[in-house]
């Protein structure tokens, strides 16, 4: 992984320090690429452990279409906890609750998580339940036969970036838009993303779609090729950059191997126990807060 850890290098050494809607602030560097070959191993960072079951679990609740972090919660994925709990934070139905009780609360009650748990028309919805102007596209399915009926087109594009709806997300989508590519039968994808909380999200980024990579490529029938990663502000926030020179000072570990179950060939199949991560030796995890 000297491709993450040569991105986190640049913005330490070339970065930019930038104020940002958190209070935060954050030091930047405006556009990169990497390149991960899928041949070489699972791109997994190895020099923190990534908590791959929610890379797992993310993933398959994208695909889903769901927007509900119940369904996260229940499966002991936190990545997107704080989110809802700063909007119940505003409504008449909080009393000083704690995040950990407010986790609780959407885990073991229904009806709570369907007022406070949703985060509005995020990444499964516009994947799965795009609304046009005159009709609701399911852009995965869309682009599965797309690539399976016509591969070498240039149109194999999911965006996650619908305007009318960006004011009812939570949060609008930091991977904005991604494109698959065939070539001597492999598969490939590459991912813009506009905005990217380096040290914390980007390892989950490039093992999400790197898993999603192989799922597709699963299903169309083709080798997993490369993961190109694209972004636009590349940061590290100012109360991370110790924990990033942490990082840059250990020495990078094999990669692992990721397999997928034989029985399942389509991509809305899988379940968890169906993707295995063997191999995966890192250094231990470094601990850091998440800037809301």
């Amino acid at each position: 992984m000297e491709q993450y850890l040569n991105l986190l290098h640049r913005i330490l050494n070339e970065g930019i320090d930038k104020d940002d809607r958190t209070g935060t602030g954050t030091r930047s560097v405006f556009g990169h690429q990497m390149r991960f070959n899928l041949a070489d191993g699972f791109p997994v960072v190895t020099t923190k452990r990534i908590h791959f079951k929610s890379v797992v679990h993310e993933l398959l609740w994208f695909l889903s279409g769901d927007t509900n972090i119940r369904y996260l919660v229940r499966n002991g994925v936190r990545i997107w906890n704080e989110w809802p709990y700063r909007r119940f934070q505003q409504s008449s139905e909080y009393q000083g609750e704690s995040l950990k009780t407010f986790v609780e609360k959407i885990k073991t009650d229904k009806v709570f998580a369907e007022r406070h748990g949703d985060l509005g028309p995020v990444y499964g919805k516009q994947w799965r339940d795009f609304e046009g102007r005159h009709e609701n596209v399911d852009q995965l399915q869309t682009i599965i036969r797309q690539i399976q009926e016509n591969p070498h087109s240039r149109r194999h594009v999911i965006s996650s970036w619908n305007p009318p709806q960006i004011p009812h997300m939570e949060i609008p989508p930091c991977h904005v838009l991604f494109q698959f590519y065939v070539h001597e039968g492999r598969l490939s994808l590459q991912l813009y993303q506009r905005s990217a909380d380096v040290f914390l999200g980007v390892p989950f980024n490039i093992a999400s779609y790197s898993l999603l990579l192989m799922m597709v490529a699963r299903e169309t029938g083709y080798s997993p090729g490369t993961f190109v990663h694209s972004i636009g502000d590349a940061h590290i926030y100012q109360n991370h950059l110790e924990q990033a020179r942490i990082q840059l000072g250990r020495e990078p570990r094999k990669l692992p191997r990721v397999y997928l179950r034989e029985r399942c060939e389509r991509v809305l199949d899988f379940t968890p126990e169906d993707i295995v991560l063997e191999g995966y030796d890192p250094h231990p995890h470094i601990k850091a807060e998440v800037s809301v």
